[in-house]
């Protein structure tokens, strides 16, 4: 698969997570008395389009909070959200206090991915020594943080990051996660549930079968569900890259929906941080931001009645 087009599957992460079957036209909220749909209750028509587009991986280098702040600025992109353990944050934190409006999240994170780029936990590792390798850093895939990683000290780790943010002054409009760890496991996700619900945060929930269905039995009815979600993953041609994503435009339906990219540009620090990993590097992540900057996608969205909005939104009316 190329696009990821969430009426199929979510994400690049096979652990635990599974295919997607069709969903309905139109999103319902999930408490059973109210019938409105989530587009109704943001004041839009009961089967408007609502797509969030949102960048990933701020603070985790330079080159990424520079595209995604351009973004945020000109609104090719609707919402972001933060890596707390990564070394940019102060730069995330002071952008986060001169643009108070600006819709971010937390990138809530449990694995460090690149191969000589690396970072560790909030926590003290002392307080979290299941997260971790012998070296202090996180792993950097999730098989093994789901076999190891026990649920009290992913709960810590999320907390801390959480407190760490808000200690930095960004006030979080929502919570989603780095590679999908969260939902690696029912007691991770659980952990991710619960503290969403004590910060007041919508979290990041898609609807799934199977196994994902009984991760989602954990929500409370006030709770938003995603309807779809579209990721690009490895394969898709970087000559066509811009028109996949008017094609992904094109098949979106009716209900909340949302769009990941991963913005950056294509210099030294990020070709040196992503260095033999071309998925999701320093060229995937220029690409990503020419595409969502480019009169083709903007086009997209007004040609097929696409109504923009943000978790911030969310997170007013739960």
């Amino acid at each position: 698969m190329n696009v990821l087009q969430l009426t199929h599957r979510i994400l690049p992460i096979t652990v635990l997570i599974g295919v997607l079957s069709p969903l309905p036209a139109v999103a319902q909220t999930t408490v059973p008395s109210e019938t409105r749909t989530i587009a109704e209750r943001l004041g839009y028509a009961p089967d408007a389009k609502l797509l969030i587009i949102h960048a990933d991986d701020l603070a985790v280098a330079h080159s990424v909070d520079d595209a995604s702040f351009a973004a945020l600025e000109s609104g090719a992109v609707t919402s972001a959200s933060v890596m707390v353990p990564c070394p940019w944050l102060a730069e995330v934190a002071d952008w986060a206090r001169a643009h108070p409006d600006a819709d971010l999240g937390l990138h809530l994170t449990l694995t460090s991915e690149w191969k000589t780029y690396r970072w560790g936990p909030v926590a003290p590792r002392d307080q979290v020594p299941t997260l971790l390798e012998p070296d202090g850093y996180f792993r950097p895939e999730v098989a093994p943080v789901a076999q190891h990683a026990t649920a009290q000290d992913v709960e810590r780790e999320i907390r801390a990051q959480v407190e760490r943010a808000m200690q930095m002054g960004i006030h979080p409009t929502h919570l989603d996660m780095h590679m999908g760890t969260l939902a690696a496991r029912r007691d991770y996700y659980a952990a991710l549930v619960k503290v969403g619900h004590e910060y007041h945060l919508p979290f990041l929930a898609l609807r799934l079968p199977g196994l994902q269905a009984n991760i989602l039995s954990q929500l409370a009815p006030n709770d938003f569900v995603l309807d779809s979600l579209i990721m690009f993953t490895p394969g898709v041609k970087p000559e066509t890259w811009t028109q996949s994503y008017v094609a992904a435009i094109s098949k979106l339906k009716p209900g909340l929906n949302e769009m990941i990219v991963h913005l950056g540009h294509d210099d030294p620090e990020l070709e040196a941080m992503t260095a033999g990993h071309p998925d999701y590097g320093a060229a995937w992540r220029a690409r990503d931001f020419k595409a969502v900057n480019s009169p083709e996608f903007k086009q997209a969205l007004e040609d097929h009645h696409i109504v923009l909005v943000h978790w911030k939104d969310l997170k007013k009316i739960m």
